[in-house]
C-alpha cells in the first residue's frame, strides 16, 4: 500500500490530550509545592472530579446505588481510588462512547468530560507522553500459521501444522498472544518430531541421486476425459484402459513407483459393495491385477524394477467391473495419483538432488579441517536466519560439533551431519520463540530502550506477513539501518503478496471470518421459517418428535403405526430441493468477500469508514445470486469489485454473509449475537458477561401460549427482566437492525408470514428504521469509536498482548491521526509501527529474552529447552 505524501511523517508518536496541569487550572486548583503526585491527584479529585461524578453518576453508581455492580464512592482508601485502573478505564470508555450517563439523563458538558478524561489519564494512569510505557513484553512462541510460513520461507517446503500440532489457544480475540501460547510436554515432542520430518523432506542427504520424473495421473487421460486436478478418476462400474508413453533416452535399470487411491463416498445413506479389478501394465506386461471392493479411501502403492532400452515405453491402467448385477450407488472409483519413474540407476547418470544448491552451494571438501570450515559457513548462515538474529560463537561451535560427530560416523554423509544440526536448530527454543534484544545505544539512557534492529525486523515481518524477515530486512537490520528506512520498508511490505497473511489472519479473527466455513447452519430449518406456515404439518412434526422421545416399550400399537405412516411424509419433505444451500463454495466466497473488502480499503488507502457503509462489495456469480443481486451481471467464480445499486442494504462489513452467518444460531438469526458482535468489534464497548442464572430467551415466550411471538416480541419480554435489561438495551437495537438478513445471509422481508421490523433506538439516542440508516449512523456519529476499536484490535495483534490502561495515550494518539485523515489506513499502520509499544521494551524486568543453550548436544539430542 503506498503511503500518501501527507502521511509520510516521522514515526515518532504524536500525543494529544489536555495537560493535567491545565485540568487543575480549569478546576480552579493548583498543586501545592512539595505535593506528591498522589496528593496532587486527590486534590484535583476533591475539587474538580468528585463534584462531576456526584452530579451525573451517583444516581446509579453512588450513594448506595451499584447498578451494574459499579460504585464510584466506596473506596477503602485514597490509594485504592487511584489504584483501581480497571474501574477508571471502564469509566473512560463508557463516557467517551456516550453510554454513560445514559442518553435520557442529564449530560456533563464537553469541558467536564475533557477534564475527567485528563484526570484519569494523567493522575490515575500516570501517562508520560514523553516516554510512554511500552508495556510488558511476553516472549512469543510461533503459532501454527507463523510456524508453517516460517518453515516455508526457511526450508522451502510446506508443512501442515494444522494436522501435526494442536490448535493454538486464543486471548483477546487472537491466536498470537504471548501469554496464552504455552508449550506443553506433548507439544515439545511434536516440535522435535516436526523438526526431523522437515529436515528429512527438505535437506538432501547425498550429493547425487538418480534422475526422477513424477507423472501426474492427469497425463493418462484420453481425449475427452476430464482430469481431477493433477489426478484422473476411473469408475468401478465401467471397463476402461488409459495409457501414457514415457520417452527413455538412456538404457538401463529403472524404478517405478505407482500410487492409486481407491476412493468411496457415502451416498444417500447407502453403502456400495461392488467389485472391480485394477490393472497396471508396462509395455503390455501385467504387473498389477488386484480385485478390490469398498476400501475406505485406501492408498495403494506399488514398486517395480524394470530394465529398459532407449525409446518409448507404455504405461497403462485398466479397470474391469466384476459385479455388473450388483446395485450401483455410484460411489466407488480409482483415483490415479501418480507414477514416478526413477533412473537409470547407474551412478554415472546421477544428478544433483532437488534443492541441493539451496542448502549446499558446492560439494563438501574431502579434507577434515576444510569440512569443518564449510560446515561452520553453512550452519552460520542457516542459524542466523532460523533464530532471526546473529548467533554467538559458542552456539555455532556446538552445532558444528554435532554435525561433525554425525558425518564422521561410518557410512554417514556430510549432508546428513548438516541435517542433524538443522534438526537441533528447528527444535531449539530460539527458533520456536521470538527472542528479542535491546538497542545498545539506548540501553543505558533514562527512558525505556528501543528493541534492537533484528527484533524490530521480526516484529515487522510477523505483524505484516506472519512469517520471518526476508533478505532485505535481514540486510538492513545487520547494517543498523532498518529503523532509519522504516517508512520505505513498511510501504514495500504492504505491497508484497505476503501481506495477504495479515489480511487473512487479522480479518479472520477480528471479524471471525475464519469461522464462516465451519459455522453450523441448518439451511432447511432456516428457510422453513420464511415459508408459508403449515400448522397441520407442524402439529404432526411436533407430535412425532414427542413420540420419538418416549421409550419404544411405552408406545401403543396405534402410535407405532401412526409413526410408520408419518415417516415417508417427513422424508419427502426433507428430500425436496432447497432454493439455497450454504455449501462449501458459497462459504469460501463469503470469507473472501470480507477479506477482499478489507484488503481493498487498506491497499487503496480509502477511508476506514467505508468498512461500515461502502457502496460496493466483492462478488462472484454464486454469491451475487445468493444475495439476490444477479441483475448486476456478475459471471464466473472469481470475486470482483461490484458497485451496488443506490440505497442497497448491502455494502460494508455488517451486511456480508460472513458476519451474518457467524452471528446466527443453527436454525435462526440471533439479534443478541449480532448486537454483541457490533459492540465488541465495531464500537469497542462489549457488555459484561451474562450472570449464570439468566433464563434462556425462549422462556420469555412460553408464558404467551395464546399467540406465536416474533423474535422482536420475545426479546422485548426478555428485556423486562431486571437481570437482562441493562445489556439487552445495548445489544438488541443493533442486532434487530439486521433482522432482514436470515442466518444464511439472505435478504428477507417476512418471517413466519409476519413482516420484519428492523427499527430501533440506540442507547445513545439515535433512532433508525432500517439497516441503511444504522450504517450511516455508525459511519458518521460513531466513527471515532470505530477508529478506537480498530486501533486497539490492530495493536493487540501487532504486539501479541492485550492492551492495558497505560496504552490509552498510544491509542488516543493514533485515533487523533485517523480522525484528522478521515480514517486513512496508511495513518493507522504508520502510527502503530511507530508507537512506543511497537518500537520499545520496558527497561526493567521485561523478561523478553530466552536463556542461551549452555551444554553441547550429544548424539541426536537437541539444545536444552526453556
Amino acid at each position: 500500500m503506498p503511503l500518501p505524501r501527507s502521511s509520510r511523517v516521522s514515526f515518532a508518536l504524536r500525543f494529544r490530550g489536555v495537560s493535567w496541569l491545565a485540568a487543575l487550572a480549569f478546576a480552579g486548583a493548583s498543586p501545592s509545592l512539595g505535593q506528591t503526585p498522589a496528593s496532587a491527584a486527590m486534590t484535583q479529585y476533591r475539587s474538580g472530579i468528585e463534584p462531576v461524578l456526584k452530579e451525573y453518576c451517583y444516581d446509579c453508581h453512588g450513594d448506595g446505588m451499584d447498578k451494574g455492580r459499579v460504585t464510584l464512592d466506596q473506596f477503602a482508601s485514597e490509594e485504592a481510588l487511584l489504584g483501581n485502573h480497571a474501574l477508571w478505564l471502564h469509566v473512560l470508555k463508557n463516557v467517551r462512547a456516550g453510554l454513560m450517563p445514559p442518553a435520557k439523563k442529564k449530560q456533563p458538558t464537553a469541558e467536564q468530560k475533557q477534564q475527567l478524561e485528563a484526570w484519569i489519564k494523567e493522575a490515575v494512569f500516570r501517562v508520560d507522553p514523553k516516554d510512554p510505557d511500552p508495556g510488558r513484553v511476553t516472549v512469543r512462541r510461533l503459532n501454527r500459521v507463523e510456524y508453517r510460513n516460517t518453515i516455508r520461507d526457511l526450508m522451502g517446503i510446506e508443512f501442515d501444522t494444522h494436522a501435526e500440532f494442536p490448535a493454538d489457544d486464543t486471548g483477546h480475540g487472537f491466536d498470537n498472544i504471548g501469554d496464552v501460547l504455552t508449550v506443553s510436554p506433548m507439544l515439545l515432542e511434536k516440535y522435535l518430531a516436526a523438526a526431523r520430518t522437515i529436515v528429512t523432506r527438505a535437506v538432501p542427504t547425498v550429493s547425487r541421486v538418480p534422475v526422477e520424473e513424477e507423472i501426474p495421473g492427469r497425463k493418462f487421460a484420453r481425449e475427452g476425459m476430464a482430469a481431477n486436478g493433477d489426478t484422473l478418476v476411473l469408475s468401478y462400474y465401467e471397463t476402461n484402459r488409459v495409457t501414457h508413453r514415457v520417452p527413455v533416452s538412456k538404457p538401463g535399470r529403472y524404478q517405478l513407483q505407482v500410487q492409486v487411491t481407491a476412493t468411496d463416498k457415502f451416498v444417500d445413506n447407502q453403502f456400495d459393495y461392488n467389485k472391480a479389478r485394477l490393472g497396471f501394465q508396462v509395455d503390455g506386461e501385467s504387473l498389477v491385477s488386484q480385485e478390490l471392493t469398498r476400501e475406505n479411501n485406501r492408498v495403494l502403492r506399488y514398486e517395480f524394477d524394470r530394465t529398459w532400452t532407449a525409446g518409448e515405453h507404455e504405461l497403462a491402467f485398466s479397470v474391469d467391473p466384476l459385479t455388473p448385477d450388483q446395485k450401483q450407488v455410484r460411489s466407488l472409483a480409482f483415483r490415479i495419483d501418480s507414477v514416478t519413474v526413477r533412473g537409470p540407476m547407474d551412478g554415472k547418470h546421477f544428478v544433483r538432488p532437488k534443492n541441493y544448491a539451496k542448502f549446499f552451494p558446492k560439494d563438501p571438501p574431502k579434507d577434515r579441517k576444510a569440512r569443518r570450515v564449510y560446515a561452520r559457513e553453512l550452519l552460520g548462515a542457516f542459524v542466523q536466519r532460523a533464530y532471526r538474529r546473529p548467533v554467538e560463537a559458542e552456539t555455532l561451535d556446538r552445532l558444528v560439533a554435532l554435525a561433525e560427530q554425525t558425518y564422521s560416523r561410518k557410512g554417514a554423509s556430510f549432508e546428513e551431519g548438516i541435517g542433524q544440526a538443522m534438526v537441533a536448530v528447528l527444535a531449539s527454543p530460539r527458533f520456536l520463540f521470538r527472542e528479542e534484544g535491546v538497542d545498545p545505544t539506548t540501553a543505558s539512557g533514562a527512558g525505556h530502550p528501543f528493541v534492537d534492529e533484528h527484533a524490530l525486523a521480526s516484529r515487522l515481518s510477523y505483524f505484516l506477513w506472519s512469517t520471518m524477515p526476508d533478505a532485505e530486512l535481514f540486510r538492513l537490520a545487520g547494517e543498523g539501518k532498518l529503523r532509519a528506512n522504516l517508512e520505505a520498508q513498511v510501504d514495500r511490505m504492504m505491497r508484497d503478496a505476503r501481506f495477504e497473511g495479515f489480511i487473512r489472519n487479522f480479518v479472520g479473527q477480528w471479524l471471525q471470518a475464519r469461522d464462516v466455513e465451519t459455522a453450523q447452519i441448518d439451511s432447511r430449518q432456516v428457510l422453513t421459517r420464511e415459508a408459508k406456515p403449515d400448522p397441520e404439518f407442524e402439529a404432526k412434526r411436533a407430535r412425532f418428535t414427542e413420540l420419538r422421545r418416549k421409550p419404544e416399550t411405552e408406545l401403543t400399537v396405534a402410535e407405532k403405526q401412526w409413526m410408520d405412516e408419518m415417516r415417508p411424509l417427513f422424508q419427502r419433505r426433507n428430500s425436496q430441493p432447497l432454493r439455497a444451500e450454504l455449501n462449501g463454495e458459497l462459504r469460501r466466497a463469503m470469507r473472501m468477500e470480507t477479506e477482499k473488502t478489507f484488503a481493498y480499503v487498506v491497499r487503496e488507502n480509502r477511508s476506514l469508514r467505508e468498512l461500515l457503509d461502502g457502496n460496493y462489495t466483492f462478488l462472484n456469480e454464486r454469491l451475487a445470486k445468493h444475495y439476490d443481486l444477479g441483475d448486476l451481471g456478475v459471471k464466473g467464480d472469481e470475486l470482483r469489485r461490484v458497485e451496488l445499486p443506490p440505497d442497497s442494504p448491502r455494502g460494508g462489513l455488517l451486511t456480508q454473509g460472513t458476519v451474518l452467518v457467524v452471528t446466527s444460531n443453527p436454525t435462526r438469526t440471533s439479534p443478541v449475537k449480532r448486537g454483541l458482535f457490533i459492540l465488541e468489534n465495531i464500537l469497542g464497548t462489549p457488555p459484561p458477561p451474562a450472570p449464570p442464572d439468566v433464563p434462556p430467551l425462549e422462556d420469555a415466550a412460553k408464558a404467551m401460549k395464546e399467540k406465536t411471538l416474533t423474535l422482536r416480541e420475545t426479546l422485548e419480554l426478555h428485556r423486562q427482566q431486571p437481570l437482562c435489561s441493562g445489556c439487552h438495551n445495548r445489544m438488541d437495537p443493533l442486532g434487530l437492525a439486521l433482522e432482514n438478513f436470515n442466518a444464511m445471509g439472505m435478504w428477507r422481508s417476512e418471517e413466519r408470514a409476519l413482516p420484519i421490523d428492523a427499527s430501533a433506538t440506540l442507547l445513545t439516542g439515535e433512532s433508525f428504521t432500517r439497516i441503511q440508516d444504522l450504517k450511516r449512523i455508525l459511519a458518521s456519529s460513531h466513527s471515532e469509536a470505530f477508529y478506537h476499536t480498530l486501533t486497539e484490535k490492530v495493536l493487540t495483534y501487532a504486539l501479541g498482548r492485550g492492551l492495558e490502561y497505560h496504552d490509552v495515550e498510544t491509542v488516543d494518539a493514533i485515533v487523533a491521526r485517523l480522525t484528522q485523515s478521515d480514517g486513512k489506513p496508511a495513518e493507522l499502520f504508520t502510527a502503530v509501527i511507530g508507537s512506543a509499544p511497537f518500537q520499545k521494551t520496558r527497561r526493567a524486568g521485561s523478561g523478553n529474552t530466552l536463556p542461551k543453550e549452555t551444554s553441547a548436544p550429544k548424539g541426536g539430542s537437541t539444545p536444552s529447552q526453556p
